[in-house]
């Protein structure tokens, strides 16, 4: 509904740079001057112009564009109108201006993104108002829209809240996407992952009434049969007590929201067979409900995993690695071309580069340096932090080959890292983002809430990669 792809009388919106308002001026009429004047636009960011006709109707609107800047990412066309699409009047509106096609493109995905808004529990939901509406060549529109469903599915799983968003329910989404897209799903569920090796899994969600779950979605067709398998790993925790031992109440109150490393994976899964990328493609989400009571995992407890490398629990607050690791070994088994996983998985993360920027590892520089190319292109702050083997020792357990956290409370992402790439086989690049998945602060584009964080880099690069 944010889109049109004919309007005879759409209204134009003009960007303006600071300082460059006279020479865009130069040509209007003396009303439309004195408008401006009077209006006291000021070219600040975000702030917009709107310019009436003589029966009080739209005629125009002004906007301020920031400079394109290494500097300022957030400068990229990406975000330039997305905050007008939730500001403006209901109406046909176009840009008017000599942008690239491209930066048009990204332009439109920005207002689609911008325009989100979740409204699913409120009691007019069925009864949405008007919107504005942004006209857009009809050759771009699957283009756009598939950018904008996929961010806002990532929103909406993250948003959802956990009594509405459990393993089973995980499970509901992954089925019906892979409907969508001709996909095929299948799961492994409760004690029967016990039986078809998955015991991290089943030891993290063996305690919730909502049973643990390995969710898999594949994408294989006659036409992708023989191209290179890229395999999205994501965690899907839908909610973190902490286990026995406990979050604080402040940090407990939106783990809702530990899912979303699954939500980011189903999201740019969606991408990737909307605007079908030449790959075969497999889907891997642990799902588990970190919850408590007679048979929750303890601290102190030994459990096995795929791999059959035992883990030391030193806290079962670590357990999002846990339940990732058997999914890792699975994607290895799977002779995967490419490994990529998303999860809110440290909090240590957040504390070396905020909560708006995603932290990215690596086993590969190539493939590190390429992300970092891509996050540049995009305009979206994806940060390498190293892969730092010499802090591997901070695992080392006495009676079991590895512990799932160190407890000396230092570098907690990289030992995270560390603890998923023992589970990698060295030969299969792969990526591990460890991701927010949640704004604190609404920025234009991205409004409070769930977020797909690191999406816009990771599809760029596989664009690159496999086109």
């Amino acid at each position: 509904m944010s889109f049109i792809v004919d309007s005879s009388a759409s209204i134009p919106l003009i960007p303006v740079l600071k300082n460059h308002l006279s020479d865009v001026l130069n040509d209007e009429s003396a009303f439309v001057l004195n408008w401006i004047k009077n209006t006291n636009f000021k070219l600040k960011v975000g702030e917009f112009c709107i310019v009436p006709d003589e029966h009080g109707a739209i005629q125009k609107v002004f906007f301020t564009q920031q400079k394109r800047s290494e500097a300022n990412p957030d400068s990229a066309p990406i975000w330039s109108i997305a905050s007008l699409s939730s500001s403006l009047p209901a109406g046909d509106y176009h840009l008017e201006c000599e942008w690239s096609d491209e930066d048009k493109t990204q332009a439109a995905i920005g207002w689609g993104l911008g325009a989100y808004s979740f409204d699913f529990f409120k009691k007019d939901f069925l009864e949405p108002a008007p919107m504005a509406q942004l006209k857009v060549e009809e050759a771009q529109l699957n283009y756009i829209q598939a950018y904008v469903d996929a961010f806002n599915l990532v929103r909406d799983m993250v948003n959802t809240p956990a009594n509405h968003m459990m393993p089973e329910d995980l499970a509901e989404v992954a089925k019906e996407l892979a409907q969508q897209h001709q996909a095929q799903f299948s799961e492994v569920v409760g004690d029967a992952l016990l039986t078809e090796n998955f015991p991290a899994i089943h030891a993290v969600g063996r305690a919730s009434e909502h049973p643990p779950r390995l969710i898999k979605l594949e994408w294989t067709t006659d036409a992708n049969k023989d191209l290179p398998l890229l395999t999205l790993v994501g965690k899907g925790v839908c909610f973190d007590t902490g286990g026995l031992d406990l979050k604080p109440s402040k940090f407990m109150r939106n783990m809702k929201k530990d899912m979303g490393g699954s939500a980011h994976v189903l999201g740019l899964a969606h991408l990737i067979m909307s605007l079908q990328l030449p790959v075969r493609l497999l889907v891997l989400v642990s799902a588990a409900d970190n919850a408590i009571s007679g048979d929750a995992f303890r601290p102190g407890d030994i459990i096995d995993t795929r791999a059959h490398k035992t883990v030391e629990i030193d806290n079962t607050d670590a357990e999002g690695r846990l339940v990732l690791c058997d999914a890792l070994t699975l994607a290895c088994e799977s002779k995967s071309d490419l490994i990529i996983n998303f999860a809110t998985l440290t909090g240590a993360a957040r504390v070396a580069v905020g909560t708006e920027i995603p932290a990215l590892f690596t086993n590969s520089k190539p493939l590190s340096i390429a992300l970092q190319q891509a996050s540049d292109n995009t305009g979206e702050l994806v940060w390498p932090l190293p892969l730092h083997q010499a802090y591997r020792y901070q695992l080392d357990s006495s009676i079991a080959d590895i512990t799932n956290c160190s407890s000396e409370g230092y570098g907690g992402a990289i030992t995270a890292a560390l603890y998923l790439n023992e589970f990698v086989d060295e030969s299969i690049d792969w990526a591990h983002l460890d991701v927010m998945a949640w704004n604190n602060r609404a920025r234009a584009g991205r409004p409070m809430g769930g977020e797909a964080m690191g999406l816009l880099t990771v599809y760029k690069y596989l664009e690159q990669r496999f086109s």
